[in-house]
């Protein structure tokens, strides 16, 4: 089974609003998305610098065989919470991207204490 990395670049429309657009995003959004077949986890990052760049990161790990089908249940389900209102007018998606993993999950190794 291969692994992907979904990330998804965003900001919010309105600044006035950043608390409402990041208490939806974390307690709807993500969630809806994490009903996906083949979506494993979701975590967000703020950038702390976004002069000129997104400020909010969207990460999504998935766990497929077929990413192809994988991304249409995807658009299958964000269509779907679309339609039952679910989305919020505050998103504007900037960018994001979709990789294959190539290197399994390193961790640092501990150095032998004297």
């Amino acid at each position: 089974m291969e692994r992907w990395l979904l990330t998804v670049e965003s900001n919010c429309a309105d600044p006035s609003r950043e608390e409402e657009f990041n208490r939806w995003y974390d307690t709807v959004h993500l969630p809806d998305i994490l009903e996906t077949p083949g979506f494993v986890s979701a975590s967000r990052y703020i950038n702390t610098n976004p002069e000129g760049q997104c400020k909010f990161l969207a990460m999504y790990e998935i766990e497929t065989d077929n990413i192809a089908q994988t991304l249409a249940e995807f658009d299958k389900v964000v269509n779907a919470r679309a339609r039952e209102g679910r989305m919020s007018d505050l998103v504007l998606a900037v960018g994001g991207g979709l990789y294959r993993q190539i290197t399994p999950p390193m961790k640092r190794k501990r150095r032998a204490t004297r």
